[in-house]
């Protein structure tokens, strides 16, 4: 009798497996007929490269791979392992700055990378208030171990508000903007960018800006802009610069990259005038004081895709994991910890996916997304990441809102989209889609 019951057990487990066999098999071929039918032979993919994953989480298995192994360059999709990285390791809340507080009216600080400070979009700045108290801040400004572009970065995009330049105390986003009043006026916010902001002709109807590479002097000439945003070179002269003229206070970089004095006083400048206070500081131990909750900055770096959050949260988990701010010896250690099981080695580069010497295959970004998924909860991927409707996607999946998010990514002959998307049975599934090398536009591509 027992031998009977188990019998029929196997059984049962053999037509179960077998039933499974033949509906995913069904499911695949399915997805390959639609694949090729509506995606692959459409006329803005039929002259690209394409790769395709659709992975089920639940069973651990692909039920569709087109090219899911090659390599594409993933553009504004790199911001996911830059998002991993930053969830895993940038805690609740942002390192604003550290510091060690010598009395009532001097304080040394080291800053953090932190991207958010007096950006108007955040309504509490922790780090402002804190300083507001001190009349003397002193700081080591040796921390950045990178250049301020990325490796790979378009050189002729430096004046694009999308190439913000990277730097340890980001201050205003690192960019100015300009606003354009009449013919013989344009406003600077910073304030302080006036001063090196020259208009040699008559702007009739807007202007143009002319900016060396490195120099943050601004020559304005007749133009059609009426209002821009321009990136500035993030320089300690003019961090040090921004900061007394916005905290009104004495500034100035006395330490070294590890933080010991170089002298037994402290120097400091303001508008012209030299003043040396003793120094006080002896333990050289810092506190942390946080700026905001981390997936306040995560949330709109996916939802509108923000180069500059994303290449600053890689230097902010460098610099919290590492102790300095380099973000080729943090992908470095990624790659051989959380990623060193990927289906696929990827070449990755930056933060943001503004170099196009990224490589991926959709299959990385499935084993990504998916650890994601079981390392933070959907729940929580859900907030960080735009459902249709919402930020980079605002046009697409309207009616699909709530049951897909997903990243996309945008440079010229590259369109990626990857992501979550929940079936009407409400089966979970992780996407990957990668196209390189079209020659329609972006949008034709993604309506294919």
């Amino acid at each position: 009798m027992k031998s009977r019951f188990k019998q029929s057990g196997i059984q049962l487990l053999i037509l179960t497996y077998l039933l499974l066999i033949l509906t995913s098999c069904s499911v695949t071929k399915q997805i390959s007929k639609s694949a090729k039918a509506d995606v692959l032979d459409a006329k803005a993919l039929q002259t690209a490269h394409v790769g395709i994953s659709i992975f089920d989480p639940s069973t651990n298995k692909y039920l569709y791979n087109y090219q899911g192994d090659k390599y594409f360059v993933p553009a504004s999709n790199i911001k996911i392992p830059t998002c991993y990285a930053a969830m895993k390791y940038l805690g609740d809340s942002l390192v604003g700055l550290r510091y060690e507080i010598a009395n009532d009216s001097l304080v040394r600080i080291i800053p953090a990378g932190d991207p958010t400070f007096l950006l108007e979009e955040f309504n509490n700045h922790p780090v402002y208030n804190f300083l507001k108290k001190y009349k003397f801040i002193s700081f080591s400004g040796d921390l950045f171990d990178e250049n301020f572009l990325g490796f790979g970065w378009t050189w002729s995009d430096y004046k694009e508000a999308y190439s913000a330049q990277r730097s340890d105390f980001p201050i205003y986003g690192n960019v100015v903007r300009f606003n354009w009043k009449n013919n013989e006026q344009v406003t600077a916010l910073p304030t302080i960018f006036s001063k090196s902001s020259v208009i040699t002709e008559s702007l009739v109807n807007g202007f143009e800006i002319i900016k060396p590479w490195e120099e943050n002097n601004f020559v304005f000439i007749n133009g059609k802009v009426k209002s821009k945003e321009i990136p500035f070179r993030p320089d300690l002269l003019t961090i040090q610069s921004l900061l007394q003229d916005t905290l009104d206070l004495y500034i100035n970089s006395n330490f070294d990259k590890k933080g010991y004095a170089q002298s037994s006083e402290l120097t400091f400048y303001r508008n012209g005038q030299m003043v040396q206070i003793p120094n006080n500081f002896t333990s050289y131990q810092y506190s942390i004081i946080h700026s905001q909750p981390t997936d306040s900055l995560l949330k709109p770096m996916m939802h509108r895709s923000d180069n500059f959050f994303a290449e600053q949260s890689l230097l902010m988990v460098s610099n919290e994991m590492l102790g300095v701010m380099n973000d080729a010896k943090i992908i470095d250690t990624i790659l051989k910890t959380d990623f060193k099981d990927l289906p696929q080695k990827p070449r990755w580069v930056d933060g943001s996916g503004l170099s196009r010497y990224n490589l991926f295959t959709p299959q990385d970004f499935i084993a990504i997304l998916n650890k994601m998924k079981n390392e933070f909860g959907m729940e929580r991927i859900k907030v960080i990441l735009p459902t249709g409707g919402e930020g980079t996607i605002s046009s697409y999946y309207k009616v699909d809102s709530g049951y897909i998010y997903g990243k996309t990514g945008t440079l010229s002959g590259v369109v990626a989209f990857s992501g979550f998307l929940y079936t009407k049975k409400g089966k979970l599934l992780i996407f990957s889609t990668l196209v390189n090398n079209h020659q329609a536009t972006s949008t034709e591509v993604r309506k294919a």
